[in-house]
């Protein structure tokens, strides 16, 4: 979202050491130069104390703040461990807004910097984009799939998207599968390939969770 971008701009400004080009602002949200040129104009255009120009970089004028997180000690704490434990995931898009939005809570807490956690953990998906199939579960949007099993035999599968589950030694995706009729589990790491269809299964999403819910042994 636009507003969630402008944002990140606001404190990527505010905790850079010197000035920042539209260009590495763009790289680090990951949109095109242009985009940040537009954001850093209407930001402007709001008083935002944003000084530069293009080519040359912009910075925040001191004593910009925006307003304070309403977390105590251990609730930021929790909150830094469950993001930490993001690395371990092996989904590389999530990592990063993991790593901006702890910057935020250092920002606005007192949160110590003594929690650690492992990297260890899920084997990373090799030949898909996790925040795509994140988008995909959002938009409600069909997948198309090649997909290799335990035994290495490939099968095609077109999947309704419906949630992705991080375990500590992989990342699942639970669709209901075309091919099987029927709720099936995706290892990320098992995909061979996977595509973005035009196809979509809009206002069926919300009802799907909850079938695959009531026939899990576990909680989600």
């Amino acid at each position: 979202m636009r507003s969630a971008r402008m944002f990140e701009i606001i404190q990527l400004l505010r905790s850079a050491s010197g000035p920042c080009t539209a260009q590495d602002i763009a790289d680090t949200l990951e949109v095109t130069k242009r985009t940040i040129y537009r954001d850093i104009s209407s930001l402007q255009s709001m008083r935002v104390p944003i000084e530069g120009e293009a080519g040359i970089g912009y910075v925040m004028r001191p004593g910009y703040n925006l307003p304070p997180v309403n977390f105590d000690i251990e609730e930021a704490e929790a909150i830094s461990v469950g993001l930490s434990m993001i690395s371990r995931t092996g989904d590389k898009s999530l990592e990063k807004a993991a790593l901006r939005a702890m910057r935020k809570l250092s920002e606005a807490t007192q949160l110590s910097e003594n929690l650690f956690s492992s990297s260890w953990g899920a084997k990373i998906p090799g030949h898909i984009d996790l925040a795509e199939i994140r988008n995909a579960i959002r938009q409600e949007t069909k997948l198309g799939l090649l997909y290799q099993d335990v035994e290495h035999k490939s099968t095609k599968r077109k999947i309704r998207p419906i949630a992705l589950v991080y375990y500590a030694e992989a990342v699942v995706i639970a669709a209901w599968c075309e091919l099987r009729n029927d709720f099936r589990h995706f290892r990320s790491d098992r995909i061979l390939s996977c595509d973005l269809m035009t196809e979509g299964f809009e206002g069926e999403g919300v009802e799907l969770r909850r079938k695959w819910a009531e026939v899990q042994d576990t909680d989600f």
